[in-house]
């Protein structure tokens, strides 16, 4: 239990950091803690962003855990074919995928372009994963 919430968390700041740099990839939090928190020193709107980074990493590691092997594995020949590189294209895939996923929640999650954006915010993302998650241990 304690390595899935830890993966939650990386997913999220992958996502983040992502986010950070593509201007195309969007998350529109939705109010979940309304005023300023008292004691804490945060705003509500820092951490209804946290929140909602928190979920979408939610939903892409439950898309990544379910989707993503049946993908990879009726794309094999095409993934051999290319040498591996057909990998970045179902990582985008992945993260189209969870934009779907979270049309359907109250957090909306959008990317704008899937040839751009997508492929270099999962570049970005499994770059970050790989890195956090060797710091971490839990890759």
């Amino acid at each position: 239990m304690g390595r899935f919430v830890v993966r939650v968390l990386i997913n999220g700041l992958a996502i983040w950091v992502a986010s950070w740099l593509l201007p195309g990839l969007t998350i529109a939090p939705a109010k979940v803690v309304g005023g300023d928190i008292v004691g804490t020193g945060a705003t509500a709107d820092t951490i209804n962003t946290v929140l909602a980074y928190l979920f979408i990493g939610l939903i892409f590691g439950v898309v990544n855990a379910l989707v993503k092997p049946i993908v990879k594995l009726l794309s094999l020949p095409v993934t051999i074919l290319t040498l591996g590189l057909f990998t970045v294209i179902i990582n985008a895939a992945m993260l189209w995928l969870t934009a779907w996923a979270s049309s359907y929640t109250p957090i909306q999650f959008s990317i704008d372009d899937f040839f751009w954006t997508a492929i270099l915010a999962a570049l970005i993302i499994s770059i970050v994963s790989m890195v956090a998650g060797s710091l971490t241990r839990t890759r």
